[in-house]
């Protein structure tokens, strides 16, 4: 009885301390955070609501949804990341299938040449393609050479079709690297068994690989649509004449012609569009077990 009275007052004292310290420890990156990035956003929020004219107003809002520059600039970004995650969740799932389940010489440093490949910048991927697909790249050269033509065929790169081409490229690194994660985790004596069965291999993908996948799918997938609807070097380096996606709009109406009401706007509509998608992600990701 008396061990009992003496170590409850320990406990009740303790807990407190530890909730203290908890949250001392907790303000450091808290006020990082609210100085690196909740404050800047706080001033473009602002911004969005304070007109050349004067005074707090929603009107930059009401000019800005008016335009039909916007309303371009939002489908084009919209079927952009739309079509770009399509692309990148079929060649990512059919080049991490291979990866991971068809033996062939240096699969493994293909494999870790992922994890390089993500820290590359998006211009450098442009850059490249251009260097292979441009007016006067690698294979119109070719072209012109061998027919003795003016020009070369290949102009798509100009195109959305162009912009379309580099995001999947580049971004599809972004599906395959959890995809690989999750398939190294596949036990193989279930495929052994399926096969012995007499089960077909896009059956033995369909029903075994494929469910297994799923999270994995749902969480690179999102990733790769946020940041498309974000991307904006892919966009500037590919110079396609009238694609123009909501980050070159911020651009254009910021830099070129100093709409700073316009541009907070644009910007605040993209930050919302980006947020609302992640919180979609969790929602689903918490359904499907990712």
């Amino acid at each position: 009885m008396a061990s009992t009275t003496l170590t409850a007052p320990v406990e009740t004292t303790t807990k407190p301390r530890t909730r203290t310290a908890s949250r001392v420890w907790a303000l450091p990156p808290v006020a990082a955070l609210a100085v690196v990035f909740l404050y800047p956003l706080y001033l473009v929020v602002e911004q969005s609501l304070r007109p050349d004219t004067g005074g707090t107003s929603l009107q930059p809002y009401a000019d800005v949804f008016a335009s039909s520059a916007f309303r371009e600039a939002l489908g084009t970004t919209v079927w952009l990341a739309v079509g770009s995650t399509a692309g990148c969740l079929v060649l990512g799932f059919v080049l991490a299938l291979v990866i991971a389940f068809v033996p062939f010489p240096g699969g493994k440093a293909v494999a870790k040449f992922i994890d390089v490949f993500l820290s590359f910048p998006s211009f450098l991927i442009t850059l490249a393609l251009l260097f292979v697909y441009g007016q006067v790249g690698m294979a119109n050269g070719l072209w012109t050479d061998v027919t003795g033509a003016a020009s070369g065929p290949f102009q798509f790169l100009a195109t959305p079709w162009g912009v379309l081409l580099a995001e999947i490229t580049y971004f599809t690194p972004f599906v395959m690297r959890p995809l690989l994660a999750a398939f190294s985790q596949v036990d193989t004596a279930q495929l052994e068994v399926a096969s012995s069965l007499g089960a077909r291999p896009a059956r033995i993908v369909r029903q075994v690989i494929l469910p297994e996948a799923l999270p994995a799918l749902a969480a690179g997938g999102s990733l790769v649509l946020v940041l498309c609807l974000n991307e904006f070097g892919i966009v500037l380096f590919t110079g396609a004449k009238g694609v123009t996606t909501l980050p070159m709009l911020v651009y254009g109406k910021a830099i070129l012609e100093s709409d700073y009401p316009g541009a907070c706007v644009v910007a605040v509509v993209n930050v919302a569009i980006s947020v609302g998608l992640y919180g979609l992600y969790r929602v689903v990701s918490r359904r499907v077990g990712a």
